[in-house]
């Protein structure tokens, strides 16, 4: 091997590795935003029992506690997906060995990415309707609605880059994304 060869090759594998960090950066930053939203839920039904006892109103906390578990739920996605934490219903890849699951999991994989990207952009499209139209919320806190779609929207666009990450991943044999090995531990029963 030459010396160019060598650094052509080790340029090539410090930038992988570059976008590999900054991709699980992403993921994990996704989930601890997820978690955020999820003490903000935990606030907002402080707050309302604080104020149920004191005989203060707390207009719009339903909604506002709302908008955080549909924000916790997106930003979570990629997060558990990244863990192998997602729920599958796997009976046919199990009965599957060898190339036929590799092809099975490419198709798996495949379809999520497509449908995940159909929802990351109509996600996306809805938050600019919103804001377009100045829509707001029918409850009592009469939030523009586009603030909270946006959660929706970037959760799901991570959701999409995450499945096109293990795709790439699978496709290029570096990944076996949905081995049994690589499953949550206490998953099975």
């Amino acid at each position: 091997m030459t010396t160019e060869t060598m650094t052509r090759e080790n340029t090539r594998t410090a930038g992988t590795s570059l976008l590999r960090k900054g991709l699980d950066t992403l993921y994990l930053a996704s989930g601890a935003v997820a978690a955020l939203f999820l003490l903000a839920i935990l606030g907002i039904i402080v707050a309302q029992m604080v104020c149920r006892w004191t005989g203060i109103q707390f207009p719009g906390s339903t909604d506002y506690a709302g908008y955080c578990m549909a924000a916790s739920s997106f930003f979570a996605l990629a997060y558990t997906l990244n863990r192998n934490a997602h729920i599958r219903v796997s009976l046919i890849l199990n009965i599957a060995k060898g190339k036929v699951r590799r092809a099975l999991d490419i198709w798996c994989l495949s379809i999520a990415t497509l449908l995940a990207g159909y929802l990351a952009y109509y996600s996306i499209r809805n938050v600019q309707l919103s804001h377009m139209i100045h829509d707001i919320s029918q409850g009592q806190d009469a939030t523009p609605l586009w603030i909270p779609q946006m959660a929706i929207a970037i959760g799901s666009v991570i959701f999409t880059i995450a499945l096109l990450d293990h795709l790439v991943r699978t496709l290029m044999g570096h990944d076996d994304t949905f081995a049994e090995e690589h499953h949550v531990e206490g998953e099975e029963f």
